[in-house]
């Protein structure tokens, strides 16, 4: 029996590197899975990529600006109206910034809270009830490794992943009673698109670079961070709740 077999999963941030990886990994497991992101042209590319991989796979693409309060409602009924039930919310959409902390814009303390942290909370508030029903819910909840390991000039990303943690800790202890278990990811380096264009690179250079940054010296595939969150997933990690993972390759500090 595949490891999410007859499970229902939302996954946010579902076009980008980590949520397309976790996406098809979720596929291939047996999930029935809701990408969520907010263009609709990069979400149909992954789940047209994924259907390719996956014969059969079931992947419901949903268009929203997670970092509204309204699209966390209208996110779960369109799950449950498609799929009639919900086991599983990862949280993995983020946004950036690169302000000092000296420097930074109330506009954009609002747009990173928003997106990074405040959908968090009002998608879990939203899926409670479902999560709470199917006797064994699980949130996975990604942060990063920047959350206890914080850095110049990006304090507001940094503060938004250090509130995902304290965040997930306190779902734990408020839904135990509720069987419904809540958990955290730090990824370290994860080479994704983003970071490619970001850093004006090809996948080929940073994989054969050397770095400094971990213990392993290298950049992380997306699918190396997606099997631990498909873990949490799972009825595997029954006896985990309120704990963080940290998926790094040994960050230096």
């Amino acid at each position: 029996m595949k490891r999410l077999e007859g499970k229902t999963a939302i996954i946010t941030g579902g076009a980008g590197g980590i949520g397309a990886a976790t996406g098809q990994l979720f596929c291939e497991e047996g999930a029935r899975v809701a990408l969520v992101d907010l263009a609709e042209s990069p979400l149909a590319e992954v789940a047209q990529r994924i259907r390719g991989a996956v014969p059969g796979a079931q992947v419901l693409e949903i268009a929203a600006d997670v970092g509204t309060e309204a699209a966390a409602a209208a996110i779960v009924k369109e799950v449950l109206a498609k799929f009639g039930a919900l086991h599983v919310l990862v949280n993995l959409a983020g946004i950036r910034s690169y302000e000092p902390l000296a420097e930074a814009k109330a506009e954009t303390w609002q747009k990173i809270l928003a997106v990074n942290l405040l959908s968090y909370a009002y998608l879990a508030r939203e899926a409670l009830p479902a999560l709470r029903a199917c006797g064994k819910g699980s949130i996975i909840n990604v942060s990063s490794t920047h959350a206890v390991n914080p850095r110049v000039g990006m304090g507001q990303y940094d503060v938004t992943k250090a509130g995902i943690l304290s965040m997930t800790r306190t779902l734990a202890f408020e839904e135990a009673p509720n069987k419904v278990r809540v958990n955290a990811v730090c990824p370290g380096l994860t080479l994704t698109p983003f970071h490619m264009k970001r850093l004006g690179r090809t996948e080929q250079d940073l994989l054969t670079e050397d770095v400094g940054h971990n213990l392993q010296r290298r950049w992380a595939d997306p699918r190396e961070v997606a099997f631990p969150i498909l873990w949490l997933a799972s009825d595997e990690a029954s006896f985990c709740t309120a704990s963080t993972l940290m998926v790094d390759g040994g960050t230096r500090v």
